[in-house]
């Protein structure tokens, strides 16, 4: 089993931390250089004709990409802990909560990103300093709404238990520091919950 993987992108590195939560080894890992646009060359082009990471190739050759598929996948051979809930309630709010984090605030903050930032105009054309600007002000809209969804003293998004849209939520967050994305000094709540992931072993993954 192997996983093309890019250290610093985020979508691979929930892979990673799903992984490495549900305490499975690692697959081979083969990195791609994104700046040198090697996941457009065609020996990984042919692999995932979408040329996004990360992409597992499992032992049969089967082909996943999509970081949450890729997740499903790994939830379904090793259930426990339940990273998408359990039970009919709890997978809900779960998958709720996880496309909350991702359309709402990764997305700003991915486009603001590739909006904004010099070295990705070769790569977003056309490159709207305006629609980046846009979206960062969104990508804090959304700070405001998590911070205080978690503000009844729940630890995780989804409540006591910890899931992917925990691993969503705090790779956004990280990731948000490229484009200089801040949350302000008053969302305690959100500063608090991101403190409790990055302190998680897998957050290294």
């Amino acid at each position: 089993m192997k996983l093309y993987d890019v250290t610093r992108a985020p979508n691979p590195r929930r892979a990673r931390i799903f992984i490495a939560e549900k305490g499975l080894p690692m697959p081979e890992l083969i990195q791609l250089d994104l700046a040198g646009l090697e996941h457009r060359k065609p020996e990984f082009a042919r692999l995932n004709p979408w040329m996004g990471t990360p992409a597992l190739v499992l032992d049969d050759g089967t082909v996943i990409s999509e970081s949450v598929a890729i997740c499903r996948y790994f939830e379904e051979l090793h259930p426990t802990p339940a990273l998408f809930g359990a039970g009919a309630r709890e997978r809900a709010l779960v998958e709720m909560w996880n496309r909350r984090l991702e359309f709402g605030l990764y997305t700003n903050i991915a486009q603001t990103f590739r909006h904004t930032n010099a070295h990705m105009a070769h790569r977003e054309v056309p490159q709207v300093a305006a629609w980046g600007e846009a979206n960062r002000e969104r990508a804090q809209v959304q700070m405001q709404l998590i911070n205080d969804h978690l503000g009844d003293g729940r630890p995780f998004i989804c409540g006591d238990q910890f899931s992917i849209a925990d691993i969503t939520g705090g790779i956004s967050l990280d990731f948000a520091r490229v484009p200089k994305i801040t949350a302000g000094p008053e969302l305690t709540h959100l500063a608090a919950w991101h403190a409790r992931l990055m302190a998680r072993p897998s957050w290294g993954a």
